[in-house]
């Protein structure tokens, strides 16, 4: 009755509800839990009543929260194994449920309590008691179905290694013989499938079996052609998993699997022909990972590497090209379509990537056969499929086509078809991406055409917002290839204040349903202003400066209605931000740095209003922000810390948006260095807060090594000044040391958050060797030993990836 009244209409009824459930909770956790598998497993009660239990259940055991999730477990470990059992017991009963949800959310809920005691080397009869109902006789299909989703739902939760190997063998017997075609119900052939799916991690030993191996896959590819689209879609599922997982042993399988995919990508429904593809795309990634991991060795033509695409380019070409003519109509105006002419792209895309050169003498006649057809479908497609291998083939390959195209491309940008300009201003922003060198004998872009080409940018930044949006990444690339080319950058100079207009057109449009145009052009407005020559546009950038700041003055009289006004108003003020970072720096690094000294006043008044705001995705903006202003005005910056120190405060606290908190750490840092020693006043707060980060388990691990190094900024500001701090410092720096030993070495997430660890402790012991020093060097000798031994470990570890740190970390060493 409880659970009813919590799903009541009556608001009144549903909070008295609410609150007996979490009083139960609290009060007796077993029954509780043992409460809510009863009711779960009893088909004379009402299904409504059955859901919610099923989902409190599977809630009190999981949670997406990392520290909530270890609580949930702990509760379920400490609790009475009586109980326990009783629960699990009832969860495996109500498998054979008559009601779907109940058997779906029982299967869920097995799959959590294994996770949780499998690796425990507890319930190590689970596995043998679910198999027991695919053998058992009578079992009806409702029951083999909640099964083989329960054993899917396992295989998904648990890792491979907590399975014994006769476990994973009786596993796939019974999902490949659920998989069989004399298996009547659809639906346990579906979900055997599914199973097969999720288990395939676990079947490395029987995949080094050539004769399991061929008897798996053969019952894949015979799944591949049931007569129902969801099952055929699921085992093609099961082959894009096998290439990612299994490449090394597909080669005996490769000619059945392309005729397998070229039947479903021409003739199958989509969902199928989007996994066939996927299963190319998959083989490209996997021989692109192979290429560059053996780039350079003597291995680089390694048997590893069986070069299927290579093989099938004659092929498989034709067959995707023929794709890419099956566009749905306005799918340009959605960010999240996909269907089978996007994917035929991508994957003529990581071909490209794969076979490089070998791939344009296949494309290149379909692009000039079908780019001047009269149907806008096939104008399109012979655009995509240009667009698409930019990235792979040679400059020396690619220059002439596009040097002899570029003007064409241009011109396409006037095609009646929307959806033609689209995917004509995406390829012109890959040429510009990919190919766009100016220092280059024989550049894309020169005096001669860049005119024309700056013409049709601006004019097209004012088509539809779709084709604006992909302008505006055109003339970002456009822009980015002068980035390290800087005496060529003066060839924009003549274009500044026409494209910095056009681009704040853009981004004002009232025709903003495309949301994606207003952040794309105040990206492309950063790029133009980070590579603009200062010299000849500081007047430009800083009229552009005084517009950004009216701009963002205006955000604080958007009038907020909803949350949706509200997010809007923040994700307005975050680019608004950002441009102005960008201008800060670039104008700080020049002759100009005055205009950033007469704006610094109002600017830092503008941020502390944006504070004032309480958005996560704007405190890190303006964070940013100011801390360009903060090593553009130096020591002066200290005026304005007493008003800004409580955000800072704030930001350097904020556990739980830990992004914020890791900018406001680096935010120290620039600060350190701008003011040097004025920053002593508030170090004692500024440290007190840091060391809380380091000692508080919510905080994002990425968040700690900044941390260190910011303390051998602070050590290096505030000098000798720092001895206060070494007592509580130092430790913390020996304990991150300690915890690099017992480090997984087989994650590569940890490896790497190893090294970044490793480099924060450096910086932290460099800044306070640096920073203590002469008479006071002394107060370090307590800590020499553990600090040589750090420094021993760095230089033994297999990986080095350290080791270039090593001599200047020695040189500071023996100079204090």
């Amino acid at each position: 009755q409880i659970l009813l009244a919590a799903q009541s209409p009556d608001g009144n009824l549903r909070s008295a509800a609410e609150g007996n459930i979490k009083q139960f909770q609290e009060q007796n956790l077993s029954n509780f839990l043992l409460s809510l598998s009863v009711e779960l497993s009893n088909d004379e009660r009402p299904p409504e009543s059955r859901r919610l239990a099923g989902i409190i259940l599977k809630n009190s055991l999981d949670a997406k929260d990392s520290a909530k999730k270890e609580l949930l477990i702990q509760q379920w470990v400490s609790l009475d194994p009586s109980i326990k059992l009783q629960i699990k017991e009832s969860l495996l009963i109500t498998l054979g449920s008559s009601v779907g949800d109940a058997r779906q959310t029982s299967s869920q809920v097995i799959a959590k309590i294994a996770s949780i005691e499998i690796p425990r080397r507890e319930w190590q009869d689970l596995i043998a008691k679910l198999l027991s109902n695919m053998t058992q006789p009578g079992a009806s299909a409702p029951l083999k179905q909640a099964t083989l989703e329960a054993l899917g739902y396992v295989c998904e939760e648990i890792p491979p290694e907590h399975l014994e190997q006769n476990q994973v063998n009786a596993v796939l017997t019974a999902v490949v013989q659920g998989m069989n075609q004399t298996e009547l119900s659809s639906e346990v052939r579906l979900a055997a499938v599914k199973a097969l799916y999720n288990a395939l991690d676990f079947a490395e030993s029987n995949f080094a079996n050539e004769m399991e191996r061929t008897f798996i896959m053969k019952v894949i590819c015979d799944t591949a052609v049931s007569k129902e689209v969801e099952i055929r879609q699921a085992a093609f599922e099961c082959l894009v998993a096998i290439a990612s997982t299994y490449y090394v042993h597909l080669d005996p399988y490769m000619q059945t699997i392309f005729n397998l995919t070229a039947n479903a990508v021409k003739g199958d429904e989509e969902p199928v022909a989007l996994q066939a593809v996927e299963f190319w795309s998959t083989i490209c990634e996997e021989e692109i990972e192979l290429q560059e991991e053996y780039e350079g060795s003597d291995d680089a033509n390694s048997t590893v590497n069986y070069r299927f695409i290579e093989k099938a380019l004659p092929s498989l070409v034709p067959m995707l090209l023929e794709t890419l003519l099956k566009q749905e109509e306005d799918q340009e105006q959605d960010d999240n379509a996909w269907n089978i002419s996007m994917s035929g792209g991508t994957c003529l895309g990581l071909i490209a990537r794969t076979v490089g050169d070998a791939i344009v003498p296949l494309v290149m006649p379909f692009v000039e056969a079908n780019i001047t057809k009269p149907d806008w479908r096939c104008r399109e497609a012979a655009t995509f499929a240009f667009g698409s291998i930019l990235d792979g083939p040679s400059l020396e390959k690619l220059a002439p086509l596009v040097q002899a195209g570029l003007d064409f491309l241009l011109n396409t940008m006037n095609d009646p078809n929307s959806q033609v300009k689209d995917t004509t201003a995406w390829t012109l922003g890959r040429v510009f991406e990919l190919l766009h060198s100016p220092c280059s004998t024989n550049p894309i872009i020169s005096n001669a055409n860049l005119p024309r080409i700056m013409a049709v940018l601006l004019e097209s930044s004012k088509d539809v917002p779709n084709v604006a949006e992909k302008v505006c990444g055109a003339i970002y690339f456009l822009a980015q290839g002068y980035e390290d080319a800087e005496p060529a950058s003066s060839l924009l100079t003549p274009y500044l204040p026409n494209v910095i207009a056009a681009l704040l057109t853009a981004a004002d449009r009232g025709d903003m349903t495309h949301v994606r145009l207003r952040a794309s052009a105040y990206e492309a407005l950063n790029e133009i202003v980070r590579v603009s020559n200062i010299p000849e546009t500081s007047s430009i950038i800083g009229q552009l400066l005084q517009e950004i700041m009216r701009r963002l003055n205006l955000t604080f009289d958007h009038q907020i209605f909803s949350s949706g006004d509200k997010e809007k108003q923040s994700d307005l003020q975050a680019l608004l931000c950002g441009v102005l970072q960008v201008i800060i720096q670039k104008l700080s690094s020049s002759d100009a740095k005055s205009i950033i000294a007469q704006t610094a006043d109002q600017l830092m008044l503008l941020f502390l209003r944006v504070f004032a705001c309480h958005s996560a995705t704007v405190h890190e903006e303006a964070m940013l922000a100011i801390g360009a202003l903060a090593y553009a005005t130096g020591p002066d910056f200290v005026k304005y810390m007493p008003e800004f120190f409580k955000y800072l405060e704030a930001g350097l606290q904020n556990y739980e948006e830990y992004q914020v908190c890791s900018i406001s750490v680096g935010v120290v840092g620039d600060i350190c260095r701008a003011l040097e020693d004025k920053i002593l006043p508030f170090c004692d707060g500024i440290m007190t807060v840091l060391l809380k980060d380091l000692s508080n388990s919510q905080l994002n691990r990425s968040v700690k090594p900044p941390i260190f190094s910011c303390f051998g900024d602070i050590a290096l500001a505030i000098g000798e000044n720092f001895e206060k701090y070494l007592p509580y410092a130092m430790p913390m720096l020996q304990g991150a040391a300690e915890l690099l030993v017992v480090l997984d070495q087989n994650d590569e997430d940890m490896v790497d958050y190893g090294n970044q660890l490793r480099r924060g402790i450096f910086e932290a012991y460099s800044g306070i060797l640096q920073g203590i020093k002469g008479a006071k060097a002394q107060l370090m000798i307590p800590y020499a030993g553990h600090l040589l031994q750090f420094t021993e470990a760095v230089y033994k570890d297999r990986s080095r990836s350290m080791s270039f740190l090593l001599p200047f970390f020695f040189v500071t060493l023996l100079h204090g």
